[in-house]
C-alpha cells in the first residue's frame, strides 16, 4: 500500500519513481496503440529502444553519484542562511525554487556548448512521444546537483530538493506527447505538451524556447516563451543530423564535433576553451552562427516581407541554417 509519508523522507525520490513508472508503461502502450490505429507513425522500436537504454543509463549513473551529490548538497545545506518551518508554504516555496532551479538548468544546457552535449541526446530524436521522456541526457547526475545545492544554501533540505524535482521531472515527463492538443487555461500557468512540442522542435523560431518543466512563467518573465504556431508545425530533432542513429553515435555525437573543433590547428587556449562553454554554432573564424544569430536573421526577413502579401510561414529560411552548423 502506497504510504504517502513516505515521499518526504530520505527513500522520497525512489518511491515517487517506484509508483510512477508502472503507470508511464500503461501510457505509453496506450499511446502506441492510438498511433498505431490512427496511422500517425509517431513511434518507432529503435527508437524507443534508445530512450529506455538511456534512461537505464541516466538512472544507473544517478545511483552511483547519489551519495557524492548528497554530501555536496549537505554542505550547502550545514551552512545554510535561513532555517524554515516544514507546512505548506514551506513545501511551495521547495516546488517553486526546485521549479526555477530546473529552468536555469535547461537553460545553461541549450547555451553552453558543453552542457548541450551532454542534453542534445534528449533532443536528438526525429520522434516526439512519451518515451522521449525517458531519452535522458546520460551524464547529467555528474553536475546536476551543483545547480540544485544554491537551494540547499537557502535552507531547503537536500531530501526535500530531490523529491520535488523528481514530482516535476514526472510530471515533464507526461508532456512529452502529440495526442494532447491543448489544456484550456492551464497553457497559461503550466508547462503543457503544446509548449513542450515547441521546445523540441527545430524550427528556427522555436530554438531555444519554453525551458520549464512544470510552470511555464519563468519563460514568460525571461523571454523565453514561444506559442505554438499552426501556421509554422513544428520539425523534430536536430541539425545537422546524425550520420547514424545507433546508441554510441547517439550518445557521444555532439562530444565528437567539439573534439573536432578543439584539435584545430593554430587555435588560442582561449578560443578551446570558447569550443567548450561558448553557445552552440559559435566558431574562431567567424563563420559559424548561434541560435541567437540565426533568430535575428529570421525575425528580419519575416518583418521585410511586404505588408500587402498575407503573412506566411518561410520553410526556405527555417532550414537554410543547416549547412551552416554542419561546418
Amino acid at each position: 500500500m502506497f504510504d504517502f509519508s513516505s515521499m518526504f523522507e530520505a527513500e522520497g525520490p525512489d518511491v515517487v519513481y517506484t509508483w510512477t513508472i508502472p503507470v508511464f508503461a500503461v501510457i505509453i502502450f496506450a499511446e502506441m496503440a492510438y498511433s498505431h490505429f490512427n496511422k500517425e507513425k509517431i513511434y518507432e522500436t529503435k527508437d524507443v529502444a534508445t530512450n529506455v537504454l538511456f534512461a537505464l543509463l541516466n538512472y544507473g549513473l544517478d545511483i552511483i553519484m547519489k551519495g557524492f551529490s548528497l554530501f555536496v548538497m549537505m554542505f550547502f545545506y550545514h551552512h545554510r542562511i535561513f532555517d524554515w518551518q516544514e507546512g505548506i508554504w514551506y513545501w511551495i516555496a521547495v516546488f517553486l525554487a526546485q521549479d526555477f532551479a530546473y529552468y536555469v538548468h535547461h537553460y545553461v544546457d541549450h547555451h553552453s556548448r558543453v552542457f548541450w552535449a551532454v542534453h542534445i541526446t534528449h533532443h536528438n530524436s526525429d520522434y516526439f512521444n512519451i518515451s522521449t521522456g525517458f531519452r535522458s541526457p546520460v551524464f547529467q547526475p555528474l553536475y546536476r546537483y551543483l545547480f540544485f545545492s544554491p537551494l540547499a544554501f537557502m535552507g531547503f533540505h537536500p531530501w526535500h530538493i530531490l523529491v520535488a524535482y523528481s514530482a516535476i521531472q514526472i510530471y515533464g515527463t507526461f508532456v512529452h506527447t502529440q495526442s494532447i492538443k491543448s489544456m484550456g487555461f492551464l497553457e497559461y500557468i503550466l508547462v503543457t505538451p503544446s509548449h513542450h512540442r515547441v521546445h523540441h522542435a527545430c524550427n528556427i523560431k522555436y530554438l531555444d524556447r519554453n525551458m520549464g518543466m512544470g510552470l511555464i512563467i519563468w519563460d514568460k518573465i525571461f523571454g523565453t516563451f514561444e506559442k505554438e504556431d499552426p501556421e509554422v508545425p513544428v520539425k523534430y530533432g536536430i541539425y545537422p543530423k546524425m550520420e547514424s542513429k545507433d546508441p554510441a553515435t547517439t550518445l557521444f555525437y555532439e562530444w565528437r564535433r567539439i573534439g573536432k573543433d578543439i584539435r584545430q590547428p593554430g587555435l588560442s587556449f582561449k578560443d578551446r576553451i570558447q569550443y567548450l562553454f561558448n553557445s552552440p554554432g559559435w566558431r574562431h573564424d567567424g563563420t559559424g552562427k548561434t541560435v541567437k544569430q540565426f533568430q535575428k536573421e529570421y525575425l528580419e526577413k519575416i518583418k521585410n516581407k511586404t505588408s500587402a502579401v498575407k503573412k506566411e510561414p518561410v520553410p526556405e529560411a527555417e532550414y537554410e541554417y543547416t549547412e551552416a552548423l554542419d561546418k
